[in-house]
């Protein structure tokens, strides 16, 4: 497996070692020995799916107070542009983002840590989604921050997207209290 580090330390793009014949395709989705090798996490707690289509934006989320949660995000399924930004209060790329497409095609997953933000948004017809996390979810932990916030830059692919209700009403980054977000460790 290929580890590629992004501008924004923790985040990293994964390509696994892909496995080709006549059958088909082979790959490991997750390794722990080999992904603590990379400092990247061995355990996972909860395995989520999202199937979704064309247009539909989900995010910008992130789980706090409790059980903060990183995830390793891939596509089985059609092609998605997934975003991280880094929302720790101190943290020296505080409001930077980094995306990624993963799809079905390129294999590549996306680990977003703890204290980040994520969404992703579906430029295929359809796309099924599946993310390993590290923490459960809490019930009243899941927050929003506004997908189109002009201070995150975020350069979205499509400009007319499908929304939650929740989504659409998310708060600014620069409007949520600084005790609502995860602090970068000292």
């Amino acid at each position: 497996m290929q580890v590629v580090k992004t501008r924004l330390p923790g985040c990293v793009a994964i390509q696994p070692e892909m496995h080709v014949d006549a059958r088909g395709v082979f790959h490991e989705n997750w390794h722990a020995a080999r992904f603590a090798a990379h400092g990247l996490p061995a355990q996972f707690v909860q395995h989520n799916v999202s199937r979704s289509h064309h247009g539909v934006l989900r995010g910008l989320h992130y789980q706090w107070p409790q059980h903060p949660q990183g995830k390793l995000v891939s596509v089985l399924e059609g092609e998605v542009f997934d975003v991280a930004v880094d929302i720790r209060r101190g943290s020296p790329t505080f409001g930077q983002h980094v995306a990624a497409i993963l799809s079905a095609d390129n294999h590549r997953q996306f680990w977003v840590p703890e204290g980040f933000a994520h969404g992703f948004l579906v430029l295929s017809d359809t796309a099924l989604l599946t993310y390993l996390c590290t923490a459960p979810y809490a019930r009243g932990s899941d927050n929003a921050l506004r997908w189109d916030d002009p201070q995150l830059a975020i350069d979205w692919p499509l400009a007319d997207v499908s929304l939650s209700a929740k989504d659409a009403a998310a708060p600014l980054l620069a409007d949520i209290a600084p005790e609502c977000l995860p602090q970068y460790p000292a």
